[in-house]
């Protein structure tokens, strides 16, 4: 799949001049097809559909990018990773057909035509360096680190060491969502804030002291269950370091899609594709993709990547 998805994306760039040589913006489907209406494998649609938005999401869209490609050989998709905000500007602004964003929509944007279409939920894991002896943190105790209050892991109970803060970047739908449940938005103090996922986890991997987040499937892949017991090796682009990371627990909770269900584990954040109007108005190919991401086949996929999909407790 890795590999599939490394050619996909590779071939991004290509698949753009495609678009703009042959494909009108927002592409084209089968006249009279109704998603909402007989199954999505007697449909046959074609042209092409454009996707940008959240890093968070790369992943999980590319995996039903080249599902749905599979599915539909006469479509395109090409996907952009350039974070949350840019998605949801280039779908209003006209330059994309879904916006792919890790957070809620903020009022300027719907009043700009924005439209929320929540495609699930995905936790947000508190990761840590083994180093800083901590196993657990409240979310009391996660606001006085991320304002500065508590400044050393001794003061937790922990290892003598300076508390490192590591986050995203401003713009980033992961950090909006933390800063969010945190009642802190725009009010962190970060030693770090870096663009990507994986820039993220290296950090904090080679750096004793640091604590950060990050979403619960990058963080279960790349690092250990809440004891520090093995450490595991991911390549990333910003790093080739090992993963020696510390997935802490949340008010007695552990990241889980079982506990988000539940209401136990409360950091997490949505999924949404962010369309230009109303799904049911969009255009036919656009409404066929969601579609797809709402078949048992996407449900399938969202779940391998623990994103919790029909989730009760939205806001």
């Amino acid at each position: 799949m890795r590999d599939r998805t490394g050619i996909l994306l590779i071939l991004a760039g290509a698949l753009l001049i495609f678009w703009n040589l042959c494909c009108p913006f927002g592409g084209t489907a089968a006249e009279g097809q109704e998603v909402c209406t007989g199954g999505i494998a007697s449909m046959k649609p074609s042209g092409c559909l454009q996707l940008t938005g959240s890093s968070s999401m790369e992943k999980y869209a590319g995996a039903l990018a080249e599902s749905f490609m599979e599915m539909y050989p006469d479509t395109a998709v090409t996907l952009q990773f350039t974070g949350s905000s840019a998605g949801i500007a280039a779908v209003t602004g006209g330059s994309a057909d879904i916006g792919l964003s890790s957070r809620y929509l903020k009022e300027e944007e719907k009043a700009a035509g924005a439209v929320e279409n929540i495609v699930g939920y995905d936790g947000i894991a508190i990761c840590a360096n083994p180093a800083n002896g901590i196993s657990g943190l409240t979310g009391e105790q996660l606001s006085q680190l991320y304002t500065g209050k508590i400044r050393n892991w001794s003061e937790l109970g922990g290892s003598d060491l300076p508390v490192v803060l590591i986050g995203r970047e401003a713009g980033s739908g992961t950090r909006n969502a933390f800063e969010e449940w945190l009642g802190l938005t725009d009010r962190c103090t970060y030693a770090g804030e870096l663009d990507s996922t994986g820039a993220v986890m290296a950090r904090i991997a080679v750096t004793p002291g640091a604590v950060g987040y990050a979403s619960l499937e990058a963080a279960d892949r790349m690092g250990s269950r809440a004891k520090a017991e093995s450490a595991g090796a991911y390549g990333m682009a910003e790093s080739r370091a090992e993963t020696d990371l510390v997935i802490l627990s949340l008010d007695g909770a552990e990241p889980s899609m079982a506990n988000i269900r539940n209401g136990s584990y409360p950091l997490y954040r949505p999924f949404i594709m962010v369309t230009g109007g109303e799904a049911e108005k969009e255009n036919e190919l656009v409404r066929v993709w969601l579609a797809y991401v709402g078949s048992e086949e996407g449900i399938r996929i969202a779940e391998s990547m623990k994103i919790v999909v029909n989730h009760s407790r939205a806001r």
